[in-house]
């Protein structure tokens, strides 16, 4: 009876634990699409549209140019940068590419997604997604890991037919991430995110030609994590319980009756 107490202690702490993990594993929440989602593209890294995770962000340009925007990812987060490109009625075929880079401009993998699509000839519209990789908390000089700060999204038409030069589009992008929690943790961390980005501004009633590049503010929802926390802190602790009840079941079990009565003492 005891041994079965001590069981259903364990399963309730393992299921307090699996809540919270189970619950990492979704999407993160984002900003909601109304209000204030951007409507313009930049045109170079200096110039990128800055938007949140969550929110979709829309230009009009035309075939032939570059557009680009910025989004924060931090640790533990697998963003997922979707894209729609929107066509006119009459266009020859066009091969349409997205590419991340991070904050050094290192051109950052994708994992599994369609990143380069052509539009056969009359089709309306082109979809396009590339899923990154986990952003680990630090790493090697020499790697080329994702890590937390500011990343650019350009994406632009690729060998496009000169009859094509210059025809409207418009696009629109989106990005999302799933928090990987303990399983992309790492021992280490940065105590500030590598690169906070770049942005364009300028005072009020000053002409473009005035404009200065400043560091960007834009960062995650809850800000950035860069600490030591993880659940698999949480974890951890779980399996160091669960151990010590398996010591005391198991001594239950085999420790016996004691000392039988028929049994006169120091025989």
């Amino acid at each position: 009876m005891r041994f079965t107490r001590v069981l259903g202690a364990a399963a309730l702490l393992l299921g307090l634990a699996v809540s919270p993990a189970a619950a990492d594993s979704s999407p993160s929440a984002g900003p909601s699409d109304e209000g204030g989602a951007p409507t313009e593209a930049g045109t170079a890294f200096r110039t990128a549209t800055e938007i949140e995770q969550g929110q979709r962000a829309t230009a009009n340009g035309s075939a032939g140019d570059y557009l680009y925007w910025s989004f924060p990812a931090d640790a533990g987060q697998r963003p997922t940068v979707r894209s729609t490109v929107r066509l006119p009625e009459t266009h020859a075929a066009q091969t349409w590419r997205i590419d991340v880079y991070d904050g050094l401009r290192r051109r950052q993998a994708c994992q599994y997604g369609a990143q380069s699509r052509t539009a056969a000839a009359g089709t309306s519209s082109v979809e396009l997604a590339c899923v990154l990789r986990t952003v680990r908390a630090w790493s090697e000089p020499w790697a080329d890991d994702p890590l937390p700060g500011t990343y650019y999204i350009r994406l632009t038409a690729v060998n496009l037919p000169t009859s094509d030069l210059g025809v409207p589009v418009s696009a629109e992008v989106r990005v999302d991430s799933k928090d990987m929690g303990g399983a992309a943790a790492v021992d280490g961390s940065l105590a500030e995110p590598l690169v906070p980005g770049v942005t364009m501004k300028s005072g009020a009633g000053e002409e473009d030609s005035e404009r200065g590049a400043v560091l960007s503010a834009i960062e995650p929802e809850d800000g950035w994590s860069s600490g030591w926390w993880s659940d698999r802190w949480v974890w951890t602790g779980i399996g160091g319980v669960l151990a010590a009840l398996a010591g005391i079941g198991g001594y239950a079990l085999t420790r016996g009756a004691g000392r039988p009565g028929r049994v006169p003492p120091g025989a």
